[in-house]
C-alpha cells in the first residue's frame, strides 16, 4: 500500500499573478471511478484586506456551462497584514460528489492575491492501482530504503 498508487494527483490550474479581481476556473475533473476529490491551492502573495477564495463547482456534463457551486464547498481567507497568507493553502475536499464533473474556481477580491499552481487529488479509486495522469513527469516509490 502506498499513497501514490491510490491517489490520482494532477496539476489542474496554472499559477495566477496578483490581482484583486481574479476569477479563474481549473480544468474540469471527471470523478468517475473515485469516491472523492480534493483541491489544494497555495497563496503565493497577499495584500492587506485581500480575500482569497477557492470554490468547488459540479455538473452532470463536462462543460463549464451549468457548473454550480457546492453548498459549503468554499475555503476563504482574508489577509489582515500584507503577506500574512503567503505560503499557506486553501483546501476543499469533496467526498462523494453528487455529479460527475467538478472544477475549482479561484477568486480574489478587495486587494491583490496571487495563487500558485492548483493541485487536485482524486481518492478512493474503485480500481487500484491508478495510472499516472499526463501532468506527472515522474514518481519514485520506495519502501524501507537504505541510505544512499
Amino acid at each position: 500500500m502506498n499513497l501514490s498508487r491510490n491517489v490520482d494527483t494532477r496539476e489542474c490550474g496554472a499559477p495566477i499573478a496578483a490581482a484583486s479581481n481574479t476569477d479563474s476556473n481549473s480544468d474540469r475533473i471527471d470523478t468517475a471511478g473515485y469516491d472523492g476529490v480534493r483541491f489544494i491551492c497555495p497563496i503565493t502573495d497577499s495584500v492587506a484586506t485581500g480575500v482569497a477564495t477557492l470554490t468547488v463547482e459540479q455538473n452532470t456534463a463536462d462543460s463549464d456551462s451549468g457548473m454550480a457551486a457546492l453548498s459549503g464547498g468554499a475555503a476563504t481567507a482574508t489577509c489582515t497584514v500584507t503577506d500574512d497568507l503567503n505560503d499557506q493553502l486553501l483546501i476543499v475536499d469533496v467526498l462523494k460528489p453528487l455529479e460527475r464533473y467538478v472544477q475549482a474556481v479561484r477568486t480574489s477580491a478587495t486587494a491583490a492575491i496571487a495563487f500558485g499552481t492548483l493541485i487536485v487529488e482524486l481518492y478512493g479509486p474503485h480500481k487500484a492501482p491508478i495510472t499516472d495522469d499526463d501532468t506527472i513527469l515522474d514518481i519514485e516509490i520506495i519502501a524501507s530504503p537504505a541510505e544512499a
